[in-house]
């Protein structure tokens, strides 16, 4: 079902998104995430055991509402994007990115001839209602699709404004743990560099006037993240809040 953005329409509306990680690949918990309410879901094919065949139902299980799925592709691989938009992915995330070339190569894999390298198969995939809307969708997806880098390391930070300059990079995601990984300190949200490196790269991405995106970390809650001027913030995944819901029903009523 191809579309405007709504993704984009809603930030450009000046509202802040909230949604949650997606590893389970079963397109019904897609399916229910998708009816509660939230923004978007990212669905992780980084992380995750998910790929492009079970992409393809979760976007189909949430077609008809208004959630968008933000699929977070393994990594900067122009294949990999090109299959993932070619079955309707309407947002990607791309991790790792820590340098403006990097991130130049990520659009250009999401932008047809001549404003990138993304194959041409409009006539039939499925991003075009399988060729239904193929025109329209040749003539306006390289400005529809929402392209979110990733970035998580001390060299991405440091690249920072050169990244968010990149033209067609509509956001920034900053990834609190990998970064603090990247100081041989994983998880230690303490340590001095990591608030400096996080507070460095928050700066950049606002400067630059495009969308900034995070998850919470440590005793960053979403709505101290909103606060501080974050755009979109990922809450908990479909993994732990199916463990903890358990884990609370058992505690509350296992004899």
């Amino acid at each position: 079902m191809y579309r405007e953005n709504i993704l984009r329409k809603r930030l450009r509306s000046g509202r802040k998104l909230f949604g949650c990680w997606v590893q389970i690949t079963d397109p019904a918990v897609t399916e229910i995430l998708s009816y509660v309410g939230l923004d978007f879901l990212l669905v992780d094919n980084e992380h995750g055991p998910g790929d492009v065949l079970t992409v393809v139902n979760q976007l189909r299980a949430a077609a008809a509402t208004e959630t968008t799925l933000v699929i977070r592709v393994p990594w900067n691989d122009s294949v990999y994007l090109k299959k993932i938009l070619d079955i309707g992915a309407e947002a990607v995330m791309i991790p790792m990115i820590e340098t403006a070339e990097q991130a130049a190569a990520a659009v250009a894999a999401c932008r047809y001839p001549p404003r990138g390298i993304r194959g041409i198969a409009h006539t039939d995939a499925r991003a075009s209602d399988y060729g239904l809307k193929g025109m329209e969708y040749l003539d306006t997806a390289s400005d529809n699709i929402f392209v979110i880098c990733q970035i998580e390391s001390v060299a991405g930070v440091e690249n920072a404004d050169a990244i968010a300059a990149v033209d067609g990079v509509d956001m920034v995601l900053v990834g609190p743990f990998d970064l603090s990984a990247s100081l041989d300190r994983p998880a230690d949200f303490d340590n001095p560099r990591h608030k400096e490196l996080m507070a460095e790269v928050e700066a950049a991405v606002k400067k630059a006037g495009i969308y900034l995106g995070t998850t919470p970390y440590g005793g960053h809650s979403p709505d101290v993240l909103f606060e501080r001027g974050f755009d979109l913030v990922v809450g908990k995944a479909d993994v732990g809040m199916l463990r903890d819901a358990a884990l609370e029903q058992v505690a509350a009523h296992k004899p």
